[in-house]
Order: C-alpha cells, then sequence, then structure tokens
C-alpha cells in the first residue's frame, strides 16, 4: 500500500512539473507578443517623428528660398540659429554678443528680421 502511494506522489509530482512548465511557456510566449507589440509601436512613433522632422526641415528650405536667405552656408545659419534661440529665451542682446564674440551691431542686425516681426505682431493684437 505504501508503494502505490509513493508512486501516486511521483505521478503528481510528475504531472504538476509539466504543468508548471507548460504554463511557463505559455507566458513566456504572452510576454514576447506583449514586447513584440511595444517595439513595433515603437518604430512606428518613431517613422512618424522621423518623416515629421523631414517634412519641417523641408518646410523651412522652402520658407528660407522664398524669403530669400541663403541656405548653403551652414555655419551662418548655425549661428543665427543659436542667436535666435537665446533671443527666444530672453537674453539681451549684450549677452548675446558676448556668448557668440559679435559686435551688439552684428546680432542687433542678425535679429532684425525676427524683431519686426514680433513688434508687429503685438502692435497687431
Amino acid at each position: 500500500m505504501m508503494e502505490w502511494a509513493l508512486v501516486i506522489l511521483f505521478g503528481v509530482a510528475a504531472g504538476l512539473l509539466i504543468l508548471s512548465y507548460t504554463l511557463t511557456k505559455k507566458a513566456k510566449k504572452a510576454e514576447q507578443r506583449e514586447l513584440e507589440l511595444y517595439s513595433i509601436s515603437f518604430m512606428e512613433e518613431i517613422n512618424k517623428l522621423q518623416q515629421q522632422m523631414r517634412n519641417l526641415e523641408l518646410d523651412n528650405e522652402i520658407i528660407a528660398n522664398q524669403a530669400g536667405i541663403d541656405t548653403t552656408d551652414r555655419e551662418q545659419r548655425e549661428l543665427l540659429r543659436d542667436i535666435l534661440d537665446l533671443f527666444k529665451r530672453g537674453y539681451s542682446v549684450t549677452s548675446i554678443a558676448n556668448e557668440k564674440e559679435l559686435s551688439e551691431i552684428e546680432v542687433q542686425s542678425l535679429l532684425s528680421p525676427f524683431t519686426k516681426q514680433t513688434e508687429g505682431r503685438k502692435v497687431a493684437q
């Protein structure tokens, strides 16, 4: 009788081990599918952002060409971008000139197309 009890217990233990293995395998597959879905949605989001960046770059190039701005001088464009960024963040013309090692007149001339638009908007509103 004791032998049968041991055989039954070993059988139940083996059955539970097999059941545990299959359930773990199913859970891993479900986690892997969920991870793949996150990965796909993340990649789609990255592709959308890249497309938006390309569109913005093209729009900027179109606007620059319509305004007659030379887009071939990369250093000048980067300098203008930096100066405009500092100006939009509230830096004074003097501090921008010191930061970029330019004269205040040069900074004012670079910012003049952008400050005129800002003043016009304030008046219109």
